[in-house]
């Protein structure tokens, strides 16, 4: 065996174990996430070039340039002449990418805004009224966040079963219950089962599923944002005579901006990716007159279902630009400074 040069014999020798160790343990975490992670995502932006179907193989893939996007957002076929008048919402419908977005923005102001509207006050309450009990009521809110979605929205659709869901038999309950031989609630509640399934419930079931179950994560976020703020601020305001709502409005909102920030975000990120709820509870159709298909439904039926991978991918992006600019705008907002 030739003898190593002086120079390749001390660099072997400076050369332990521990100075490429660190290199090795971490390999593993940016192989998955450049195979599994930024691989995908931009192939998924070079594919949206392309007219691709899967069955077809990488072979198949035919150069289509913005054609996808055009295909997409069909802006053609849009009635612009009529753009201030109830017609052109109307005919948005008949468009299949503008009806995803109504529906998911729709469900994402619905859903995402009473969360927040009631996380604050609500986090606020156990705060400052719960002390010993504080950690049960919090575990009892946040208990529908880590339970299965799909478990969740199944349990809602037997609830909200025509014929024999508990919200229909306690609803006509109440109509036909009597004092005195009196019918009083009557006027007030149904007397024969409502369908639940008709297009005018179905977004506001989906809606109200998925507040309740984040309604108690936000609430978490907001409850661990108020134990950092100084008790000395509160108990100053009490001693110069704030009261309670005085309190809430002048120190804990500003303290909590950050947070709400935070929370925000999630929420517009969260909420623009609709999927799981509505497609469980619709059974992928996205119910009568696709009234609650979301934009990743019709990606998933795109891409999985018909094959058009490359239009799929291109109402990904597209997806991406508008939840990229809701996010911008809620940071200016937000995230401003006073």
């Amino acid at each position: 065996m030739p003898a190593l040069s002086p120079s390749a014999a001390r660099r072997r020798r400076s050369l332990k174990p521990w100075h490429y160790m660190p290199y090795v343990f971490v390999a593993p975490f940016f192989v998955l996430f450049l195979s599994f992670g930024l691989f995908p995502l931009l192939f998924s932006a070079y594919a949206s070039f392309f007219r691709w179907e899967l069955s077809a193989g990488v072979a198949g893939m035919k150069w289509e340039g913005l054609g996808n996007y055009a295909f997409v957002l069909q802006l053609d076929a849009l009635p612009w002449p009529r753009f201030f008048t109830g017609a052109f919402w109307a005919d948005l419908q008949g468009l299949d990418f503008w009806r995803a977005l109504y529906n998911t923005f729709w469900l994402g102001v619905v859903s995402g805004l009473p969360q927040h509207l009631i996380a604050i006050p609500l986090a606020y309450f156990i705060h400052m009224k719960f002390r010993r009990a504080r950690n049960p009521a919090i575990a009892m809110y946040f208990l529908p966040y880590i339970t299965n979605t799909v478990a969740i929205t199944l349990v809602f659709s037997s609830l909200f079963s025509r014929d024999f869901g508990v919200v229909n038999q306690v609803l006509t309950g109440l109509a036909h219950a009597e004092v005195g031989g009196v019918k009083l609630l009557a006027w007030l509640f149904p007397a024969e089962n409502i369908d639940w399934g008709r297009p005018e419930y179905t977004r506001p079931i989906v809606a109200f599923i998925i507040w309740w179950r984040f309604v108690g994560w936000n609430t978490v976020l907001y409850l661990s944002a108020l134990q950092t703020i100084p008790k000395d601020l509160y108990e100053a305001a009490t001693i110069d005579g704030a009261g309670l709502w005085q309190q809430f409005r002048y120190i804990t909102l500003p303290m909590l901006r950050p947070m709400i920030l935070f929370a925000v975000t999630l929420t517009i990120i969260g909420n623009l990716q609709l999927f799981e709820e509505p497609f469980i509870l619709t059974g992928g159709s996205g119910g009568v007159g696709q009234v609650a298909e979301t934009v990743a439904m019709q990606m998933y039926k795109v891409g999985l279902t018909d094959g058009d991978f490359g239009t799929a991918s291109a109402v990904a992006w597209l997806m991406f630009m508008v939840i990229a600019a809701l996010t911008w705008l809620n940071n200016r907002y937000l995230g401003k400074k006073d």
